[in-house]
């Protein structure tokens, strides 16, 4: 999906939301349970639910990956059942050396359609460069996360190569990253949790679009990361799982997650004016 139809979605609906559809079959209601394919029957009636609400849907690969051949398809089946004007994300976290990340990038981008995925930069350029070389798709590099382990290596002070200035690691990530691509195939996830660091991330990055977990049951800000965080294309997709998708546990869950991503597409309108 290209930078521009993702902004015309977002200015259509007056919405950044992502709904994270990170399903646990032991946490949705107890009348699906039992179906012989819940995880894509739970899926596919939140995404019925809240299509017309956000514009892009937030698969977390790790509860689908542990179930074994059961939760590929039912992943895969998620993912074709996806509107295409919804951008496709694979919460996979994925970054290795080159050849292991090509291989990973065909699952996500060719094998499952996805349109982005997330990756650990850790490995540096070349275990972040296979995802990077797909047309249009989007590689999304982790920043400044929402976890408390952020505090042991992404808010640490490093210095500069002469000495001269010292900077967070995670300010060396974005400013490092962000030359490999473009703010068409590139975006970084900055937790909602961490809204104090919104202003610099954006002096550092003004362009690019931040993927924002972390808001909802994690108690971060709508109103902050969208004070400090939109720019003049929005540049945000606000994540929101366990609040919208868990809303309810009885026969209503649909309606309920609805009702819980209206008020989210609500405030966010407020914001874009």
């Amino acid at each position: 999906m290209i930078r521009k139809k993702l902004v015309e979605q977002i200015q259509a609906k007056k919405s950044y939301l992502c709904v994270g559809l990170d399903t646990d079959i032991s946490k949705i209601p107890l009348h699906l349970q039992s179906h012989p394919d819940a995880i894509f029957e739970f899926n596919k009636a939140i995404i019925d639910a809240t299509k017309d609400l956000c514009v892009s849907y937030k698969i977390n690969t790790a509860f689908y990956e542990a179930m074994g051949l059961k939760g590929w398809e039912a992943m895969e089946k998620t993912v074709a059942y996806i509107p295409t004007e919804h951008l496709k994300i694979a919460d996979a976290k994925r970054g290795d050396i080159g050849n292991t990340s090509d291989q990973y990038a065909r699952a996500f981008f060719e094998t499952i359609p996805f349109d982005a995925i997330t990756v650990a930069p850790y490995m540096g350029e070349d275990s972040i460069r296979p995802f990077l070389e797909y047309k249009d798709k989007w590689t999304i590099v982790l920043g400044l996360t929402s976890n408390k382990g952020a505090n042991d290596f992404e808010l640490q002070k490093i210095l500069s190569a002469d000495n001269n200035q010292s900077d967070f690691l995670y300010e060396k990530v974005l400013k490092t990253v962000a030359g490999w691509g473009s703010i068409n195939n590139l975006m970084f996830v900055t937790g909602a949790t961490q809204a104090a660091a919104f202003a610099n991330i954006r002096h550092l990055i003004p362009e690019h679009f931040l993927l924002v977990p972390g808001v909802g049951a994690q108690g971060g800000s709508l109103k902050e990361v969208s004070q400090y965080g939109l720019n003049k294309e929005v540049g945000l997709l606000i994540n929101a799982s366990r609040a919208i998708i868990y809303a309810s546990t009885k026969e209503d869950f649909a309606a309920a997650a609805r009702n819980i991503a209206q008020e989210y597409q609500t405030e966010m309108a407020s914001y874009l004016g």
